[in-house]
Order: C-alpha cells, then structure tokens, then sequence
C-alpha cells in the first residue's frame, strides 16, 4: 500500500478499535447490570460476577462490528474530505478506487475476524457463562444456607446457620421430617461446614445433638462429636447445562443428533443459527460499500456531504434490520435461510457494480471538481 492507504488503513483501523470497545464496554456494562440478581441472590463472588461479565463480551463484539466498520469509515473518509486530503490524493493521481480499497482490505479483515469469533470464540464463551450461570445458581452452599434465615430445601428439610465464617457455618440447625412423624430428626450443632465425602455432598457438623421423638412419644437426645448429614437427596441430577443454538460450533448445529427429540424439534434454529454465523461477517463489507459510496460514490462537494451520509446511515441501518428480520424469519422456514446470503451478498455486489461501472465510465469527472 501507498503511504497514504497506509495512513487511511491507520486512521479506519483505530477508529474501528475505539467504537468497538467504547460500545462493547458499554454493552457488558448494561448486561452486567442484569446478571446482579444471579450474584445477590446467590450470594457468589465478585470474580463471578466479572466472569459472567467478560463471557458475554464475543457476542456483543459479533453484533457491533459490522456497525463499528460502518461509523469508523464515514467518519474517516469524511476527515479526510474536510482536511482537503482527498484532494491531494487526487492531485497526487490517486484514484477514488485508490483511497477506498484500505478501507475495502480493513473490512475484510474485519470478516475475517467477525467470522472466526462466530466459529470458535463465541460457542466456547457462551458454554462457559452458561455453565457459570448454572453453577452459581446450583451452589448447593449457597442454596440451602442463608445465614440468619429458615430456608427450606425439598419437602421436610428446614436449614439454619446463625453466621458463616470462614466457610464454617456457626450455630446450625438441620429440621429433617422427610419421613414419617416418629423418624423426624433435628439436628443442633455448634459448628458445620459442607464438604464431599467420597463424592458425596455432605454437612459435617461438630458438637452437636440429635433430638428425636421415638414411638412413646418422648423426646430422645443423642450427643454427638462429629456427625455428617447426606446431601444427596437434595442435589439435583438433572440440572445438565441445556445447550442452546448460540452455544454449539457450526458442525453441532449442521450435523445433530438424529436420536434426541429435542434436537431434532431445534433443528430449524440451528440451520438458522448455522447461516448466521457464516453470512453476519459479511455484513460488514456491504457497511464499508455503503460508506465507500456516500462519500467517493459522487462528486467532490465543498459543501460537505451531510446529505449523503444521512442517506448512508439510513441504508446501513435498514441492511442491519432487514438482515435480522431475515434471520427471524429462517427459524420457522427453512427457505428463508438462502435470504440470509442474498442480503449481504446482494448488497455488496449491487453497490460494487455501481461503484466500479461510475468510475470506469466517466474517471475524469471524478477529481475534475476537486482540481
């Protein structure tokens, strides 16, 4: 590349850094905000909590790219007009085919990368937060014992702690009337903490007492030193993470389990999801048409080109909304799903041809204005 490409592919580049975090950064904050129930109500860390945070940041980065390569050219290309860099260019013999095909490059870069964090990076994020989710929302810990309150878990087990310290848990009471009336136990304790013994979710307790009414109706007291109350029956088997179709790589969505019901139910949103992830980054070079073509697609104009812009951006936005429509519409017909190449594709190709066949028919025009 020229020294001047090289400036442009520069000044695109950095734009397209700063919007993307800027928003991504803004984007995470607002989600972050939604997750605080997970994390109050759950009583979890706030390396959790930033985790939850930070998984969800491919996606968003997915989503704002093509917008970010769209704001970052109109705004440089603009510049460049407004600080008469266009115009030596041109004096310089560069064509407008010149000055685009940075920005061209950046958007294909752009895809590139789009189109990577789809495959790879996003799938493995999502499993991640989804796990995350499901273990601060399963911590058996934090479900069963809130310090200072009764809390109930299944039918008949009631659980109290008076405090938490230091993982232990101060002044414990087990309320166990599971069974019938003769074999409910409660437990007192000085001190509890959960551990797995053998695999097996447990609360060991210290010092403690077992108070149960026997078949005469009298209280029995049992005095012990250590205890260990099972767990298990309260430990839910079936809380397997349900992955959905933004969590699997694009040969789980292509090629799914013939033998799973649901699967099979899914399979729909997961063609729909699979031609999403493929056809999104292209988005992003029909952004950066449309960009190149408001501001190089006509005449030089000393005027500015607020007119164009505004036209540009309304363009951009229909393209975005008419892609996800598009994407909406795939998940209940499979036919759809051809939309979501013709869109990007279309739009490029039509644009390409305006672009190309405008500077090849009348290349003179194009920097006569500006001389």
């Amino acid at each position: 590349m020229k020294r001047i490409q090289s400036y442009l592919f520069r000044q695109v580049f950095r734009s397209v850094l700063i919007i993307v975090g800027g928003l991504t950064l803004l984007a995470i904050l607002a989600q972050g905000l939604s997750q605080t129930d997970i994390i109050v109500e759950n009583r979890q860390s706030a390396l959790t909590y930033f985790t939850i945070v930070a998984l969800g940041a491919p996606q968003v980065i997915a989503l704002l790219t093509p917008l970010a390569v769209f704001v970052a050219t109109i705004w440089s290309l603009n510049k460049l007009h407004r600080d008469n860099e266009v115009v030596v260019a041109g004096a310089a013999g560069m064509t407008r085919w010149d000055i685009a095909s940075p920005i061209l490059r950046l958007a294909v870069l752009a895809a590139i990368v789009h189109l990577g964090v789809n495959l790879w990076v996003q799938p493995t994020a999502q499993r991640l937060l989804r796990e995350t989710v499901q273990d601060a929302r399963t911590d058996l810990a934090t479900s069963l014992v809130r310090p200072g309150q009764f809390t109930t878990a299944g039918e008949g087990l009631t659980v109290f702690a008076r405090e938490s310290r230091g993982g232990d848990l101060i002044g414990v009471l087990i309320s166990d009337n599971r069974e019938t009336e003769t074999d409910s136990r409660d437990y007192l304790a000085q001190r509890g903490r959960f551990v797995e013994v053998d695999g097996v979710p447990s609360i060991i307790m210290w010092e403690g007492q077992i108070h149960q009414i026997d078949e005469n109706d009298a209280l029995s007291v049992l005095n012990f030193d250590q205890s260990t109350f099972d767990l298990t029956p309260f430990v839910d088997d079936n809380a397997a993470v349900v992955l959905k179709a933004s969590d699997r790589y694009l040969h789980e969505l292509l090629y799914i389990d013939t033998t799973s019901y649901q699967e099979l139910q899914d399979q729909e949103a997961f063609l729909s999801e699979a031609n999403a992830r493929l056809t999104t980054p292209l988005v992003s070079i029909a952004m950066a048409l449309i960009a190149v073509m408001a501001v190089l697609g006509g005449d030089f104009s000393r005027r500015g080109y607020s007119r164009r812009i505004a036209f540009a951006t309304g363009g951009a936005l229909l393209l975005v909304i008419v892609q996800l429509v598009v994407q909406s519409a795939s998940r209940s017909s499979i036919g759809a799903n051809v939309a979501q190449w013709f869109v990007p594709l279309g739009t490029a190709a039509v644009l390409s041809l305006i672009f190309f066949k405008w500077r090849l028919k009348v290349p003179s025009r194009i920097l006569g204005a500006a001389r």
